[in-house]
């Protein structure tokens, strides 16, 4: 009896061959890796580099203009958290970051539900919300300085009123309560750079959430209607629900920014009288550069750069995740 391949005939020995493997570099991988070098070293040596020298420096003794590196440990840290106007800058940036995230929120939630109703002259209504986006933070608040100026600006038409409103310069503290060395509430004066800061960054939000109500089908909304539910319910049953994603990213951005917010303040009001508009980034600059003491300022920033971290990066990690599992 023949063998199976004998019975076949003249069939041809099946050769197996071996996978080519793929090159780990190819002529495109190491030109884009090329071009890509001068920023990564740049970046490896103006950011994270600059970033691990303050971290250093916030760990040494160097207090004065002859540099001493010699270690203090947490030394710095711990004289920040018994100062009284550190302790003011964290009460200040707590309330301007709640107020004005509220209110950025709020308002750009509002006008953007009111330009996508498709009324006339919507393109005008946007360019001027969104002008003031254009702006720098300095410019915004020299003029936002002038315009709450005690002796200039609209208070010059209230006083023919009776009324003499002190904006920054006001050093009260609405619904103060003593906490230590230093009474906890919210600093008239922080209210005015709040007015500021909402007035530049409203735009933004009203980007986002006009944006996001765009791309929200016609079809939900009808469909909620046709359930019986009323306008009201249609926004924040359905709409809002829906802008989450939205909302989250603009806290985000928001908070970034007041948590290390410095040019509006120092242009508008600098540290204020009591420190009632101080904040860590105005004192971080007069300390290390104008008062010399460069540990206490790298202290300063190294705390900034937590605080800013701790919204920061769990948002990274999520939005990272979110992109992977949508691919």
């Amino acid at each position: 009896m023949e063998s199976p391949s004998v019975a076949r005939g003249n069939a041809s020995p099946v050769i197996k061959t071996k996978p080519k493997r793929k090159k780990r570099f190819s002529v495109d991988h190491t030109l884009a890796l090329l071009f890509l070098l001068p920023s990564i070293i740049l970046i490896a040596i103006f950011v994270y580099g600059f970033i691990g020298w303050t971290g250093y420096v916030s760990l040494s003794n160097w207090n004065t203009l002859v540099p001493d590196f010699s270690f203090a440990g947490l030394k710095n840290f711990i004289f920040l958290f018994h100062d009284f106007r550190f302790l003011s800058d964290v009460r200040n940036t707590v309330v301007f970051t709640i107020l004005f995230i509220g209110i950025v929120l709020i308002l750009g939630l509002v006008l953007s539900i009111f330009l996508d109703q498709k009324i006339r002259g919507e393109s005008i209504f946007r360019n001027i919300l969104f002008f003031p986006m254009a702006l720098s933070f300095v410019v915004t608040g020299v003029v936002w300085q002038w315009i709450l100026n005690p002796s200039t600006g609209v208070n010059l038409f209230l006083k023919k009123f009776g009324i003499e409103p002190l904006w920054y310069t006001d050093t009260h503290v609405l619904a103060g309560v003593k906490l230590g060395q230093i009474e906890v509430g919210a600093p008239v004066a922080i209210i005015a750079v709040v007015i500021a800061a909402v007035w530049q960054m409203t735009g933004f939000s009203l980007a986002m959430y006009l944006a996001g109500l765009r791309g929200i089908s016609d079809e939900l909304k009808e469909a909620a209607r046709m359930d019986g539910a009323t306008e009201f319910q249609v926004y924040w049953k359905v709409i809002i629900p829906l802008l989450r994603p939205i909302t989250v990213s603009v806290i985000i951005i928001m908070a970034h920014i007041s948590l290390k917010i410095f040019d509006l303040i120092y242009s508008m009001t600098g540290p204020g009288a009591n420190f009632v508009t101080d904040v860590p980034g105005v004192y971080m600059f007069e300390t290390t550069f104008r008062g010399n003491f460069y540990a206490n300022g790298a202290a300063i920033a190294i705390i900034m750069l937590l605080t800013v971290a701790i919204f920061i990066v769990p948002y990274l990690i999520l939005s990272r995740r979110g992109d992977s599992s949508g691919s």
